[in-house]
């Protein structure tokens, strides 16, 4: 589409929405911004910023008078579409509502690897990007992960390639794009908040390969129910990974050894205890980027080389200091209890578990079901700490006490820490009730870990 003269409402003005504004106002469109919050609520810098990269501003007020002399809308990741009466208006009179990630696609000349799924996305689009990266191709790691699609999609050449994380709140309205290659790494219970029921969260997960033909690769992972199901509703040519399965085509274990399989032929790629990352969840990572990287065009030493260096993504089973004994260890990316399982499941030793935060309806009984005999306390914290205490007491787990603040948290798990202990923050919440975003969270942990 040529945005040239097209005016185009840019919903949701946080890092995204300020990206894709701007590109477009260098595409010539006519950019109107619009964002629940009022002028007041943004700093000096940022209304001169908006000024520079907008036509209009709808701060605080809905823009549903003007939509009949409007192209188009471009939507930012946190903004739900089917909770917003200006967007659904927008769907009833036709105009075109995209995503994000559909205006970088549509301004990017390179190669797209998408990896989604409800855990390991941001470790898998590190490590794939790495391994890229490893191969001298320029390499350009985006979406989810941290800068946005549309920042840098322009500057992304036909030979090189993207690699990029998509959430599912980030796929819902895409409309053309087509990655070379698609990754689903697992589905669990996440974001119901948004998506309201799994039907749709799964829904929006699936649209990662809507549009892929039987040129292109959908990597899959065999060991869940969901994803394995996926393989049906695509045309494009499937790859499995399996920690669990000798498979016929694609990524897997066997005897130790992180091996491919291409018809007949099985690459030995490097030994399982070979992987720089802890944890068996990372065995899976790394079994999905090797099928990514492989049918992408990776030499298997290259694969290799990267999965022995690759040390990790901040913020996930991240080690921060080891004081009297005690290790502390930040798993602030651990938004959902399944990740937090995958976070406890790596742990060596006693564990004091900080738990809670933002509620996003998840059911946490699952969580204690689960744990191991290593977690011996758990701290819990902010929305959730009444259904974590609720869950705790289903689950027979009684060593649960709750604080009022995230400081506190820390601190009373120091209290229960004893030398031989890790204190992990893996809260299975989402940070909003108490921090912008997962980042800070970790950021405030290692803040008052350091200050010990």
């Amino acid at each position: 589409m040529d945005y040239k003269g097209k005016s185009i409402i840019v919903v949701g003005m946080a890092k995204s929405g300020v990206a894709c504004a701007r590109l477009l106002k260098s595409l010539g469109a006519y950019v109107l911004i619009n964002d629940s919050r009022k002028e007041d609520e943004f700093s000096d810098s940022e209304l001169m910023m908006f000024d520079k990269i907008s036509d209009e501003k709808y701060l605080g007020k809905s823009p549903v008078d003007i939509l009949d002399r409007v192209d188009g809308l471009v939507l930012s990741p946190g903004v739900p579409p089917k909770k917003v009466d200006f967007i659904q208006k927008a769907f009833e009179m036709g105009i075109e509502v995209i995503a994000e990630i559909e205006l970088g696609y549509r301004c990017c000349d390179a190669e797209v690897i998408a990896i989604t799924g409800t855990n390991g996305k941001t470790t898998c689009t590190a490590l794939t990007g790495a391994i890229f990266e490893n191969t001298e191709r320029k390499t350009f790691i985006l979406g989810n992960i941290g800068t946005p699609f549309v920042k840098l999609a322009p500057e992304a050449k036909e030979e090189d390639v993207v690699v990029l994380e998509a959430a599912a709140l980030q796929l819902e309205t895409i409309v053309d794009f087509k990655p070379k290659a698609s990754a689903v790494l697992n589905i669990t219970e996440d974001h119901l908040d948004r998506f309201e029921t799994m039907e749709y969260y799964i829904e929006c997960k699936e649209k990662v390969f809507a549009n892929q033909n039987k040129n292109d690769f959908l990597i899959l992972n065999f060991d869940n129910d969901i994803t394995r199901d996926m393989a049906k509703k695509t045309k494009a040519k499937v790859v499995w990974f399996s920690r669990k399965e000798i498979l016929d085509f694609g990524a897997f274990i066997k005897d130790g050894n992180i091996i491919f399989i291409d018809g007949d032929k099985e690459i030995i790629i490097c030994k399982e205890e070979e992987v720089k990352i802890p944890g068996g969840h990372n065995i899976e990572n790394a079994l999905a980027c090797t099928a990514m990287a492989h049918v992408c065009g990776a030499e298997p030493a290259i694969i290799a080389k990267t999965l022995r260096e690759f040390p990790g993504v901040e913020h996930r089973i991240e080690f921060v200091r080891e004081l009297n004994g005690i290790r502390y260890i930040n798993d602030s990316k651990g938004t959902n209890p399944d990740a937090t399982i995958k976070a406890i499941n790596a742990m060596d030793r006693p564990t004091v578990l900080i738990l809670g935060g933002y509620d996003k309806k998840s059911d946490f009984d699952e969580l204690f079901s689960r744990f191991s005999e290593d977690i011996k306390t758990v701290i819990a914290l902010g929305e959730t700490k009444d259904n974590l205490l609720k869950s705790a007491r289903n689950n027979g787990f009684t060593e649960i006490y709750t604080v009022d603040s995230f400081k506190q948290a820390v601190k009373k798990a120091k209290e229960h820490a004893e030398d031989g202990y890790n204190v992990l923050l893996s809260p299975a919440c989402a940070s909003y009730d108490m921090f912008r975003n997962f980042e800070i969270r970790g950021e405030a942990f290692k803040r008052i870990v350091n200050s010990f």
